[in-house]
């Protein structure tokens, strides 16, 4: 006897699983939450206005007296040091306030000056550098230093510790320091121990002599 014969789809079982859209969508939402409470993180500190200037003395030996100088197409604000006496390659670079080191690595390329080749090829950018974050969006940097920094990021630093050595890397003629001081975004005026420096256009040359006081 031939058992009835139907037509159609079979029936399905009905089940309670929650719609696999509803999921994606409440996936993606919670994604989304994370990353705009990630950015704000970055953001919003950036926002806030500059705290106090930190008490920044000169990146150098205590007592030493250095000539700071720009000129013609240095860039506004920037700096560079010169020891008055003694051998340029070598001389210790100092943390110019407490902080933290947000970078210490190369800019650019090294170039091939050397304290052996002092006339070898230029490279490109700041050579060996390192940017100290000393906290109410004021920061340092340090460039064209002779060897990798004594330091590494995320390493804090008290104001006159060694972060390197002098040298030449990177674009630069001979052996120096160049030397910002930021706030937020923009580079300003270096101060140091509590007096401004008097460099801050480049549109002609202008040096000036200083001695330091980082001292212990």
């Amino acid at each position: 006897m031939l058992r009835p014969v139907t037509t159609g789809s079979p029936r399905r079982r009905h089940t309670h699983r929650r719609p696999r859209g509803r999921t994606t969508r409440i996936v993606l939402a919670l994604v989304a939450a994370a990353a705009v409470v990630a950015v704000a993180a970055l953001v919003v500190p950036m926002l806030l206005p500059p705290g106090p200037r930190p008490p920044f003395q000169l990146p150098v030996a205590c007592g030493e007296t250095w000539q700071l100088g720009t000129y013609p197409g240095h860039d506004d604000y920037d700096v560079d040091l010169f020891p008055i006496e003694g051998e340029a390659w070598g001389r210790p670079v100092l943390a110019a306030a407490a902080g933290t080191v947000t970078v210490a690595g190369i800019n650019g390329s090294l170039g091939g000056r050397t304290p052996e080749n002092p006339e070898g090829p230029r490279g490109r950018g700041g050579g060996y550098w390192v940017k100290i974050d000393h906290g109410g969006r004021w920061e340092t940097q340090y460039l064209h230093m002779l060897e990798p920094p004594l330091v590494q990021e995320g390493q804090r630093v008290r104001q006159g510790e060694q972060i390197g050595r002098l040298g030449s890397t990177g674009n630069s003629g001979a052996p120096h320091l160049h030397f910002e001081q930021r706030r937020g975004w923009e580079k300003v005026e270096t101060w140091f121990d509590g007096s401004p420096s008097g460099i801050t256009h480049d549109d002609r040359e202008y040096t000036v002599r200083r001695t330091s006081n980082n001292c212990d």
